[in-house]
């Protein structure tokens, strides 16, 4: 069998967590951060797992993850 190829754009956003958990970072935290609350912000930092609809696309996306 052929080796399968990563996409590279899957592979920089998301993680495994210990557990075996598909990780991800919050949207909404790159720009225009002065008129959000420093709560928001700091909950936006947290990483959250990927929702378990979703980590069947993102595990055929990262074959090796």
């Amino acid at each position: 069998m052929p080796k399968l190829k990563t996409r590279k754009a899957a592979a920089k956003r998301f993680k495994r967590s210990g557990s075996g958990k598909l990780i991800r970072r919050k949207a909404f935290k790159n720009h225009l951060l002065q008129k959000k609350g420093a709560d928001r912000k700091r909950r936006l930092s947290q990483f959250a797992v990927v929702n378990e609809r979703d980590a069947e696309n993102v595990e055929l996306m990262l074959p090796y993850l």
